[in-house]
């Protein structure tokens, strides 16, 4: 009897440990989920930037011979 109950005490202790790491793993996830969600919001502002230089770019006007040619 005896050695029934401390299987089943071992058995307790594992599922409390498992059931502290997967809340340990949980939080570390949704930290992990929000710098992506900021560095993706980030790279989205980078590109609009970089795509309005490039438009800039392309209206700048041609390059024409100087006048004393």
């Amino acid at each position: 009897m005896a050695d029934q109950e401390d299987r089943i005490l071992r058995l307790e202790e594992t599922v409390a440990h498992q059931a502290r790491v997967i809340e340990e793993l949980s939080d570390q996830i949704t930290e992990q989920w929000k710098v992506v969600e900021q560095t993706r919001a980030k790279l989205d502002r980078l590109t609009e930037r970089f795509l309005s230089l490039e438009e800039q770019a392309l209206e700048a006007p041609a390059i024409t011979r100087p006048p004393h040619y």
